[in-house]
């Protein structure tokens, strides 16, 4: 069982930047994918940003640019810093590890942290 603890958000301002932060415990694949989902006010959750464990990243449009995942593998953490953050940015952020691997596949999910850009 993988567990994922988050820490970081808060709140900034429009065009200031935050960094979250993701630790995962239990025994962590290689074929895992960790990442940055994201629940705006009334929205659906979304994608944000991916990263395997070869470094290869994946960003939503949205967040292209702008925002910077990166794990560490011999921590098993994966990072996100998020720069010209915009009030739209704001939302419950969550941690996932993706297990596509697996048959079924199997998703982990973090208990997520609120991220507010206001002035």
């Amino acid at each position: 069982q993988v567990q994922l603890v988050e820490s970081g958000g808060g709140l900034v301002q429009p065009g200031g930047s935050l960094r979250v932060s993701c630790a995962a415990s239990g025994i962590i694949y290689r074929g895992d994918i960790m990442g940055w989902y994201r629940q705006p006010p009334v929205k659906q959750r979304e994608l944000v940003a991916t990263v395997d464990a070869d470094g290869t990243t994946n960003y939503a449009d949205f967040v292209k640019g702008r925002f910077t995942i990166a794990r560490d593998n011999s921590k098993n953490t994966v990072d996100q810093l998020m720069n010209s953050l915009k009030p739209e940015d704001a939302a419950v952020y969550y941690c996932e590890l993706d297990r596509p691997w697996m048959a079924p596949p199997a998703e982990n999910w973090g208990q997520g942290l609120q991220v507010t850009v206001s002035s």
